[in-house]
């Protein structure tokens, strides 16, 4: 394996146990040994498990607005509502246990790194993404339209481990389509 794929593959392993066991929960011997790399090549691509841990939510990030973008990107109408749904599909691919950004916030406020401040800027790109949208439309309450749906968004993912995914994001398009098309 090149550095390039052997650090995809440090990347991959670490989210996925990360995600399943928490960042506390994992050792990087355990990321090493599942990865099947040797120490040394750990240490050359991330400086300690913090950096570890930065890079692969930036990653994971990454992969989360490509995903929301595919869907919504060509929708002209109504883009909230392909945004809950691809929002939903997510979840049950993806985000399934829960939300890996909170997690980072809880295990890491405080801490002298840049891990939090990842977390926190995921959460706050949402509401921006949903302002853009808004204006996008041409809607004249973007601002109110834009924290609606990022609280919708964020309450169905909380809520994805109490209903499961396929019915969070049921409840969610029903209140987005509440949201769009207000009863008169």
């Amino acid at each position: 394996m090149n550095k390039s794929v052997k650090k995809e593959a440090l990347l991959n392993v670490a989210e996925r146990l990360f995600y399943e066991h928490g960042f506390r929960g994992v050792g990087l011997k355990q990321i090493i040994r599942e990865a099947d790399v040797a120490t040394m090549t750990l240490y050359n691509h991330f400086s300690s498990k913090e950096h570890l841990v930065e890079e692969v939510l930036k990653q994971r990030e990454d992969r989360y607005w490509s995903y929301l973008d595919h869907f919504v990107q060509e929708e002209d109408e109504t883009p909230f509502l392909s945004a809950v749904k691809a929002h939903g599909e997510w979840l049950e691919e993806e985000s399934y246990q829960g939300d890996m950004f909170l997690r980072a916030i809880e295990d890491y406020v405080g801490a002298n790194n840049d891990i939090e401040n990842i977390a926190r800027s995921h959460k706050s790109r949402l509401l921006r993404y949903f302002q853009t949208l808004a204006k996008r439309i041409d809607e004249d309450n973007h601002n109110d339209l834009a924290h609606y749906f990022t609280l919708l968004l964020e309450g169905t993912t909380s809520m994805t481990t109490l209903y499961g995914a396929e019915k969070a994001t049921e409840y969610a398009m029903a209140m987005a389509n509440k949201i769009v098309y207000p009863p008169s």
